[in-house]
């Protein structure tokens, strides 16, 4: 009997009418693989992911397949995005087995949970050998597999974070070095094929040139987001990025589309356009921003996971193009123009002749640009789409908070800044149950799976921004209980966050990642939300514990830059902030100095303005009018400037 069917997962409900007899990860499948005296199967993927599905047609789809995984194991399906605890430490096993990882990702486990044979996809053939070998080891060597799966649980457990030193501007100049070694000046990005979006490094690096002035670290920006928006990793028609290129290029994309690299991505571009006012930067943060309104927004007002990268089991379906079909939409002048433009060739970029459209130029007549880019846009709207997987996830949805508040406030776009309070109020109404976040949602729907650490520090980095941009005391306030949660149910005791809670769900280890991988750790995430607390409340315990969880990454950030680019990012703020800058009034004047005051690069500003002394809002406490002008306070740390009301004064005083 197939148990999925009820799952708020997208992910589990597409093997709901699989003949495997799948259960979702519970106490009640390993008790049942006890009683039956079998191993269990755990298969973890995620919806967008096209080897996922490829396994699915060909073993659990498959009559035959299925009989033997149901004859010999207790097979679980567990959504890797819903459950990111249970795929990390079964990540770890596979990858200490393996040496690699990835998904699909097949684990066979004892009906403890202990994992002895580990792996990825599997082709039909080799699977269904290697269920008959697994029952047949587990019938007659069994206790060298479990002496297996016991080593390897001893193996992962054995290890914890040790004690770090502060996370200095020596360290974070030290990993600006280590960027600079491994720039692919030729094709731009880092490391080769595949190749993906180093978001949270570019942010750093920003952050690094805000200090230090380092022509090198914006050099590095400004040419790998140069690179990967002219390349076909850019849709070109419809706005937003593809999860990575599988080439150095940046040419062909692995087509899903990922909420977390999009709101990651819009942001550097918009923080890469107010450092530099380069126009490439502010129309790719404009259409990221606009896809994400347009193709992710959940009628709750949340936004989805993914796009897949397969439409109808074909990959790129939806994206790729032939010179013929561009001249079907265009006709013939317009279908040559655009066929250069985007460089489709005939031989084609992608597969089977098509190519995925680039922009490697910009265009030498931009309004036939702009309507040409219109008239595809509805071309394709017409052909199959991809799937969505319209779960919400919390932590990813606290990213796209943060970059839409601020797109919506630097670009003066009120729809944006609506939209990020829309997703606000959704995790707040339905993710918020009993003071606990949970992890996913779907159709306004709260699953039942309990937030982990990524969760509460992005959702309060989200709501920390969402303040900040509105003025509203509501999100500060709910952003200090989500930390507070971090530091009394997270915390290790000796200044850093395991993954998970202290009375959250018993797995074979406790997990405690401190790399930043396609997303921020959980500790960076929650050091940087403490930090811009700190800053906004005047909160010396939150500084304090931003600057231990810091200190645990610190060795990763030194050695393994790449690892921990989010964590360097929110050193950067640490080292340079806090600089406070309130501004107090309303009018035209008023919103002059707030203009001005949200240009500033300096990577630890907090800005906030309102009405003095606004209720709930700490950093307008005191802060009067200057001759019943409105005026800006500046604050480096505890010492203040004189207040201003003049927005030259004033950015000077936030430069």
């Amino acid at each position: 009997m197939n148990r999925l069917g009820d799952a708020t997962s997208p992910y589990l409900v597409q093997h709901a009418t699989n003949p495997v007899d799948w259960w979702p990860w519970s106490a009640e499948a390993f008790a049942e693989a006890k009683r039956r005296d079998v191993p269990v199967l755990l298969s973890v993927g995620y919806a967008a992911c096209h080897w996922c599905h490829v396994m699915a047609h060909e073993s659990f789809e498959d009559d035959e397949t299925a009989a033997l995984v149901n004859q010999y194991t207790v097979p679980i399906k567990v959504d890797r995005e819903e459950r990111p605890d249970v795929d990390a430490v079964y990540m770890e096993a596979t990858q200490a087995m393996t040496g690699q990882g990835g998904w699909p990702m097949t684990v066979f486990c004892t009906p403890d949970g202990e994992p002895f044979f580990c792996g990825t996809y599997f082709p039909k053939p080799h699977f269904q050998r290697l269920v008959v070998a697994v029952a047949e080891a587990w019938a007659t060597k069994r206790e060298d597999a479990v002496a297996q799966g016991r080593n390897v649980v001893e193996a992962l457990t054995g290890g914890s974070l040790g004690p770090g030193q502060p996370l200095d501007v020596k360290k974070l100049d030290t990993a600006a070095t280590t960027f600079q070694r491994d720039f692919d000046t030729v094709h731009k990005g880092f490391g080769g094929a595949p190749k993906f979006p180093p978001s949270m490094g570019l942010e750093f690096l920003l952050r690094h040139h805000a200090r230090t002035g380092s022509a090198d670290s914006l050099r590095m920006v400004r040419e790998t987001c140069d690179a990967m928006a002219r390349g076909g990793m850019y849709d070109q028609l419809g706005g937003g990025f593809a999860r990575y290129a599988v080439d150095a290029t940046w040419t062909v994309p692995h087509f899903e589309k990922m909420l977390y690299d999009n709101a990651l991505l819009l942001r550097v571009y918009l923080h890469l356009w107010r450092a530099t006012d380069d126009p490439l930067a502010r129309r790719v943060a404009g259409e990221t921003a606009e896809f994400l309104l347009r193709d992710l927004r959940t009628p709750e007002g949340g936004f989805a996971s993914a796009l897949d990268a397969d439409t109808d089991g074909v990959e790129g379906l939806t994206y790729a193009w032939t010179r013929v079909q561009l001249v079907e939409v265009l006709g013939e002048e317009d279908g040559a123009w655009a066929t250069e433009l985007l460089g489709v060739t005939s031989e084609g970029t992608f597969e089977h002749g098509t190519s995925v459209l680039q922009l490697r130029r910009d265009p030498d007549d931009p309004a036939r640009w702009a309507a040409i880019r219109e008239r595809l846009l509805a071309a394709r709207a017409k052909r199959p789409q991809p799937a969505r997987d319209d779960k919400v996830v919390a932590a990813w949805n606290g990213l796209a908070i943060a970059a839409l508040a601020e797109y919506g406030e630097l670009t003066d776009d009120q729809r944006t800044v609506d939209a990020a309070a829309q997703a606000a109020d959704l995790l707040l109404r339905v993710h918020l149950v009993g003071g606990r976040l949970r992890r996913t949602s779907r159709d306004g729907r709260v699953g039942e799976h309990a937030g982990v650490l990524e969760d509460y520090g992005d959702v309060a980095e989200g709501l920390l921004a969402l303040h900040q941009v509105t003025g509203e005391a509501r999100w500060l306030e709910a952003a200090g209980g989500l930390l507070e949660t971090a530091l009394t149910r997270f915390a290790d005791g000796s200044g850093g966050f395991f993954d998970t809670a202290d009375d959250a769900e018993a797995l074979i280890r406790r997990p405690q990642d401190p790399t930043d991988n396609a997303t921020p750790s959980g500790s960076s995430a929650v050091a940087g939300a403490l930090l811009s607390y700190a800053a906004l409340t005047a909160s010396i315990r939150h500084r304090e514990a931003a600057e231990g969880a810091l200190a645990k990454m610190a060795p990763v950030a030194e050695r393994f830059a790449r690892f921990a680019g989010w964590a360097c990012a929110v050193g950067e703020a640490a080292v340079a902030g806090p600089l406070q800058v309130a501004v107090v009034g309303t009018g035209p004047d008023a919103d002059a100095l707030r203009r001005t005051a949200w240009r500033a690069t300096s990577p630890g500003a907090v800005v906030v303005a309102g009405e003095p002394d606004a209720e709930g809002v700490p950093l307008l406490a005191d802060r009067p009018l200057v001759g019943g002008a409105p005026a800006a306070y500046v604050c480096h740390g505890f010492v203040c400037d004189r207040p201003t009301t003049d927005p030259a004064v004033l950015a000077t005083q936030v430069r």
